[in-house]
């Protein structure tokens, strides 16, 4: 089984993506399953319209979309209500974007949203990447906080911050790296052969729109690994992250 970590549906600054597309680009590669979460503007903003177009997508594909449920942690109450009301539509994971929503991952804004996360038995998708906040080594302070919550390095600090992924893997043992963007010869090894990580703490992403999935998926499929840590990067780990 395939299965894809993160994709935004709707309309972003230099990309967009519709569920007419990712099906068939799905179809076309293979992918059994993709985790698909809100638009940049959605994130940031429109909490309520992303929640529910990604909801009702999920809910009308026959099981082979699982919706992130979105809500900016400023609101406060608000975003907690927001991601129960996205839950009741059927939302199974939350995503947070700390450069999108403006916040730091340590300040303890998010921690209202991550609670909600632990008592649904949601796994957290954290995008990182971007400096000072989305970066992998706070966020893996946060996940030593929340050590019953799963998180998933988005990104695992493409590029920059590559550097930073496998000391972050290392410090929080419920994080696990993205392999979006991440060359197998170099990065994605280093986790691999790191006997405090292994692949089994890799999840697959295409990360679409703002990636050639063709490109993401023959990366893992072209990378020599034995075919079980295969099969666990593209879907078996994740799969049972989701239960």
């Amino acid at each position: 089984m395939i299965i894809d970590a993160h994709v935004r549906l709707g309309p972003g600054r230099s990309a967009a993506l519709d569920v007419a597309e990712l099906t068939a680009t799905m179809d076309r590669l293979g992918i059994d399953r993709a985790l698909v979460a809100p638009g940049e503007y959605a994130t940031a903003w429109d909490n309520r319209g992303g929640n529910d177009l990604v909801t009702a997508a999920a809910a009308a594909s026959g099981g082979r979309l699982i919706a992130y449920a979105v809500a900016n942690p400023w609101a406060g109450a608000e975003a907690v209500a927001e991601l129960a009301r996205a839950r009741d539509r059927g939302a199974a994971a939350l995503a947070v974007d700390p450069a999108l929503q403006g916040f730091d991952l340590l300040d303890g804004l998010v921690d209202p949203l991550l609670a909600f996360a632990r008592d649904a038995g949601w796994l957290v998708y954290v995008r990182t990447g971007t400096p000072p906040h989305a970066v992998p080594l706070p966020l893996a302070s946060l996940a030593r906080r929340w050590p019953s919550l799963t998180f998933v390095m988005g990104r695992s600090g493409a590029t920059d911050f590559w550097i930073d992924a496998a000391p972050a893997l290392r410090h929080a043992p419920n994080l696990y790296a993205d392999t979006s963007y991440a060359p197998w010869d170099t990065v994605l090894s280093e986790f691999a052969r790191d006997p405090e990580i292994g692949a089994g703490r890799l999840v697959f992403s295409t990360d679409a729109p703002y990636t050639a999935p063709t490109a993401e998926l023959a990366r893992i499929t072209d990378w020599p690994i034995p075919d079980a840590d295969r099969a666990a990067v593209l879907g078996g780990t994740l799969a049972g992250l989701l239960g």
